[in-house]
């Protein structure tokens, strides 16, 4: 695994260290576990943003409710499941 140096506040590290210990994983992989959190969280927030955004254009909203609909057809097309 490559190594960079990050520098980080003296109480994020304590933290971290302290989650390190009680999960018995390493301080890194809490750090990418918390990361990816993080970049969840952001990537969500971002999306339900550019939803509202959606909603508030009456127009554009009423076609991704049409192409919804369009979609839900598919579920009644006669096939099987596997």
């Amino acid at each position: 695994m490559a190594s960079e140096t990050v520098r980080i506040h003296p109480s994020s590290h304590a933290k971290l260290k302290e989650l390190a210990d009680q999960s018995g994983d390493s301080m890194a992989n809490v750090l990418a576990k918390a990361i990816d959190v993080y970049h969840r969280q952001v990537f969500l927030e971002g999306l339900n943003q550019e939803f509202a955004a959606l909603r508030s254009d009456r127009k554009a909203w009423d076609e991704e409710l049409a192409e919804r609909q369009s979609w839900e057809a598919t579920l009644a097309d006669g096939l099987e499941d596997d």
